[in-house]
């Protein structure tokens, strides 16, 4: 077996001389645009990745979640599974990355597709979050294999769809397959954007709801003849300002949630609908005059691993019975839309081990441990694979998601990449994840 210190220095030399082709294959990836929704171009960046990993010794396959959400013959959801085995038996390691990306919106002085770069940065949609981390991914995949020709088990690379609406389409799925089933990978690591020298163990709960109030339409001259749903509502949400955004902001948690304010309780006002439906964009009439019956309101509570999600839903169910008592003619539906429990994975598993120890080796850093604030595909892997040994750890700012000018920088990768190869040097070569299991 050889030394890890001069396989490590190794390793790091070989991300190190494949910098250009970093930033090559990043530009190239945000080039694709794969919005979502709707889900554009999943086809298209899987077929790339198909043939980049079939160059670098892997065996690929193109993966169809059909009839999941969003599925259709015009935006089907694509992933692509690669994996590449080792020359004995031994634990698969397997990095995961979704493919698909959020709107662009407003603000941008750069082209959002054009992954430019500029002073050590490269911009564009989804650079940071997560074609980036993809691309670093792949560049620490094939440094090792050019370093590590000996090496037992298996080494895998996901690119998934649907991770920003929910992820159905592409982990969910996977899961629902067996891909993550504990006795075919045993390591996974998600290049999310959480700084070069954090890991992150998990993150907190989410529960989507739809509150609905009713009224009684009638002509918007004579309101008195009618009962104003949006008028309900508001009392809904005033209810909430008085009781529940307090009594949220006193929770607190041990999960090391970033950033600080998430270290609570927090509940968003997703969206509000009320009356009609707003006109097409070339419609330049007034609306009718009518008393809304129906004013509609989406919910997004975030909620702590302390918490449960019996307690979650009473407490809107509370607000809402509250209202009720004191407010003649008040009536409501809740339905609930979406819900996931909070996860965190040990510091004594042994992806985190070994990955701490990789920052180390690398940066010369301490790792620190982070929650996130949001869910990610950590969720699927956990509930549906029932596969614990996972984290997210990646390059780029967590701040910088979903905002204009979107940028990912190239020494950041090059270090991330350079950790995720010597995770693969740990888990593959030297098998440490395995003495760290007992065997």
């Amino acid at each position: 077996m050889q030394d890890d210190s001069d396989l490590g220095r190794r390793l790091e030399a070989a991300v190190l001389a494949r910098r250009d082709d970093l930033i090559e294959l990043t530009g190239d990836l945000i080039r694709i645009p794969t919005l979502n929704p709707p889900g554009e171009n999943y086809r298209e960046i899987c077929d790339f990745l198909d043939r980049r990993l079939l160059k670098s010794g892997f065996d690929t396959r193109l993966i169809r979640a059909k009839d999941t959400p969003g599925d259709s013959e015009k935006f089907p959801r694509w992933n692509i599974v690669a994996r590449r085995e080792g020359t004995r038996p031994g634990e698969c390691v397997h990095f995961n990355s979704h493919i698909d990306v959020v709107d662009v919106g407003k603000g941008w002085t750069t082209d959002p597709f054009g992954g430019a770069l500029i002073d050590g940065r490269i911009y564009g949609r989804g650079a940071c979050d997560m074609k980036g981390g993809l691309a670093a991914s792949i560049i620490a995949a094939e440094a090792f294999l050019e370093v590590c020709h000996d090496f037992a088990g298996a080494l895998e690379i996901s690119g998934t769809g649907d991770e920003e609406s929910g992820g159905f389409g592409g982990v969910a799925y996977l899961a629902e397959q067996g891909y993550f089933d504990p006795k075919r990978v045993q390591h996974v690591i998600i290049p999310e954007p959480l700084n070069k020298d954090r890991i992150c163990l998990g993150h907190r709960g989410v529960w989507w709801a739809e509150i609905e109030t009713h009224g009684e339409i009638a002509h918007g001259s004579m309101p008195f003849l009618g009962d104003c749903a949006v008028r309900h509502m508001g009392a809904v949400v005033r209810e909430m300002e008085d009781t529940l955004f307090p009594a949220l902001a006193r929770k607190r948690t041990d999960m090391p949630v970033v950033p600080e304010g998430a270290k609570q309780s927090t509940l968003n006002i997703n969206s509000i609908h009320g009356g009609q439906s707003e006109g097409a964009a070339d419609f330049t009439g007034l609306p009718s005059p009518c008393v809304p019956d129906s004013c509609r309101m989406v919910i997004d509570r975030r909620f702590l691993i302390e918490e449960d999600i019996d307690e979650v839903q009473a407490e809107i169910r509370a607000i809402l019975e509250t209202v009720r008592e004191g407010r003649a003619n008040f009536s409501y539906d809740m339905r609930e839309m979406h819900r996931v429990l909070p996860t965190m994975t040990e510091k004594s598993a042994p992806i985190v081990r070994t990955v701490a120890k990789a920052i180390e080796d690398t940066m010369g850093l301490e790792a620190e441990y982070v929650v996130s604030p949001g869910t990610y595909d950590q969720k699927h892997i956990d509930r549906i694979g029932r596969l614990k040994n996972c984290i997210a750890y990646g390059p780029g700012i967590l701040d910088l998601a979903h905002k204009p000018d979107e940028y990912v920088g190239v020494d950041d990768m090059i270090q991330s990449a350079q950790v995720m190869g010597r995770s693969l040097i740990s888990l593959l070569v030297q098998g440490d994840g395995a003495a760290a299991n007992g065997e």
